[in-house]
C-alpha cells in the first residue's frame, strides 16, 4: 500500500483542495465516481484499439478521479453505506474494463492472454479477502498492492508500450506476481487472527 505519510500528503495538498472545489460546483460523490468509471472505461476501449500510452493516460486519469469521491462525501457529509457499495462496485468493473482492454490488446498471445486473466483474477482476489476478513471481524488491510498501486504499476508500464520501449510482459508479469503476493498476504493475516 502507499506510504501512509504520502497519502496524507496527497489528500492534505491535492485530493481534498479538488474535493472543496468540486463540492462549491455542487457535484456530487456518486457523479464524480460515476465520471472515474466512464473515464477508466474509456481508457480501456483505447487499448482494446492498440493505442496504450493514450490508455494510460485516461485509466490514471479515471483512477485519479474516483479518488476523490470519499473526500467529497466526507466534505458534504453524505458518506453512506449506498455510497461506499457504488464505490466498490466501480472499482471492479474499471478493473475489470482495464484488464480486458488488455485482453483484447495482446488476444494473438495466448501467454499474454492467460496472464491478463490471472492478473485480473488476482486484482478480484485481493478485495474480495478484504471483504471476508472484515465480514469476520478482522482488518482486512494490508499488502504491497492496493487499487492504486494496481493502476499505477498497469499505467506506467502498459505506457511505454505503445513507444516500443517494450512488451506487454513486461507490464503482466510484474502485475501477476505483486497481487499473487497480495492475496496470499491478506489470506494469511486473516488465517493467523482467525487461529
Amino acid at each position: 500500500m502507499i506510504d501512509q505519510r504520502g497519502r496524507n500528503w496527497l489528500t492534505k495538498h491535492i485530493v481534498s483542495p479538488i474535493g472543496r472545489v468540486l463540492v462549491r460546483l455542487r457535484i456530487t460523490a456518486s457523479m464524480i465516481t460515476a465520471l472515474g468509471l466512464i473515464v477508466t472505461v474509456i481508457g480501456a476501449l483505447i487499448l482494446a484499439n492498440g493505442h496504450p500510452v493514450a490508455a494510460a493516460f485516461f485509466i490514471g486519469l479515471g483512477g485519479g478521479i474516483d479518488g476523490v469521491d470519499g473526500t467529497v462525501a466526507r466534505l458534504t457529509g453524505t458518506v453512506s453505506r449506498r455510497g461506499a457499495f457504488l464505490d466498490t462496485m466501480s472499482d471492479r468493473v474499471g478493473e475489470l474494463a482495464m484488464f480486458a482492454g488488455l485482453a483484447w490488446y495482446v488476444s494473438d498471445d495466448s501467454l499474454l492472454v492467460l496472464l491478463t486473466i490471472v492478473s485480473l483474477g488476482n486484482s478480484m482476489l485481493i478485495p474480495y479477502v478484504r471483504s471476508k476478513a472484515e465480514a469476520e471481524g478482522l482488518d482486512g488491510k494490508g499488502g504491497i498492492m492496493g487499487r492504486a498501486e494496481r493502476i499505477i504499476l498497469f499505467c506506467a508500464l502498459i505506457g511505454p508500450v505503445g513507444w516500443d520501449w517494450w512488451g506487454p510482459e513486461v507490464m503482466l508479469w510484474p502485475m501477476v506476481v505483486l497481487t499473487g503476493v497480495t492475496v496470499l498476504q491478506r489470506y494469511w493475516k486473516a488465517w493467523v487472527a482467525l487461529r
